[in-house]
């Protein structure tokens, strides 16, 4: 009774849609930015503030990935371990 898990990917249409959207949502803030009717001081920071910003996202995708991998691996062990102690402990093994 082992059922394999989907396996779920993304699209190329998705995923060139993901990256079309994130450029433009990159590129407007920065232009953004550079257009204020600031000083440099400020806007550098703002700048720096918008780069720290997509990098931390970036991570946070990457650590949200990589739990949900270890969860899927784990509950397959899980799994395997249930279908192990099923397969000793059959009781109508002796009966038959």
């Amino acid at each position: 009774m082992s059922t394999s898990e989907p396996t779920v990917r993304a699209s190329t249409a998705y995923y060139v849609q993901s990256a079309i959207a994130f450029a433009v949502a990159f590129t407007s803030t920065l232009a953004g930015i550079a257009y204020l009717p600031i000083s440099p001081w400020p806007r550098a920071f703002l700048a720096v503030c918008t780069l720290f910003l997509v990098t931390s996202c970036f991570g946070l995708a990457k650590v949200v990935r990589d739990t949900h991998e270890s969860q899927q691996v784990r509950n397959r062990i899980d799994e395997a371990r249930i279908e192990q102690i099923y397969a000793e402990h059959n009781p109508l093994k002796s009966a038959v």
